[in-house]
Formats: structure tokens, sequence, C-alpha cells
């Protein structure tokens, strides 16, 4: 289920979650996702890490986004998530980290899997 997963060599404990999980997502190299967020950053006059701007790149690429519901806002987690998605690409925000899901592994330099995603970005791939 988990999957040992950091793309970024040089900085093993870096606070670059955004970058690693679009890494895996659209199968681009660390330097490419990090260079294109910028240019997306810049385009909308923002970070390139906030929640919003990476949003952005991912409708791009033909992702769209969903709301988890919440009748459980504090129980549902990333495990449950990948448990329930066991076919399929997903990018999973939880307000302060972001994590890629596919095919019933989610990928991460850490084990996130007890945090709590809030929605997710999915496409056919």
């Amino acid at each position: 289920m988990y999957k040992h997963y950091n793309p970024n060599e040089q900085n093993p404990s870096g606070s670059d979650c955004v970058i690693r999980a679009l890494t895996k997502a659209l199968n681009k190299s660390w330097d490419d996702v990090y260079l294109e967020l910028c240019v997306y950053g810049f385009k909308y006059k923002d970070m390139p890490s906030v929640n919003s701007i990476w949003g952005f790149m991912l409708t791009d690429y033909g992702f769209s986004k969903f709301i988890i519901g919440n009748t459980c806002p504090n129980c549902y987690t990333v495990i449950d998530f990948a448990r329930d998605h066991d076919k399929g690409l997903y990018v999973l925000g939880m307000g302060d980290h972001v994590v890629t899901v596919l095919d019933g592994d989610y990928y991460d330099s850490w084990d996130s899997g007890t945090k709590v995603p809030i929605y997710y970005f999915t496409t056919t791939y």
C-alpha cells in the first residue's frame, strides 16, 4: 500500500510534497515539474506550492477535482482512500500535504497514510 518515493535525491527531507506528488502523477522529472509550477505561480501571481496553483496545472493536464465528503472528517485516511481506489490515478490534497495514489498504492517520501484527504484530482491514464 505505502511505497517509498522521493524523486528529489538532493533534499530527501524537503518540503516539496507537491512536486513529488506531481512527478508521480505526470510521469515527469522533479526539475520539470518544479519549473512548470513556477510558471503557473508566475502566471497566477502566487507561490507554486499553493493548492490552487498546482490545481490549475492538473486541470490543464485533464484532471478533474472532487471533494471528499465529510461524514467522518477525521477518520477517512489516505490508507482508506487507497484501499477504496485500487484502480486509477489520484492526487490527494490534505491542506498541508499532497500525495499520489496509483492503483491502490500511495507514493510518498514518508508514510502519510494516517493523514486525512480533503479532496482529490483524478484522470484516466
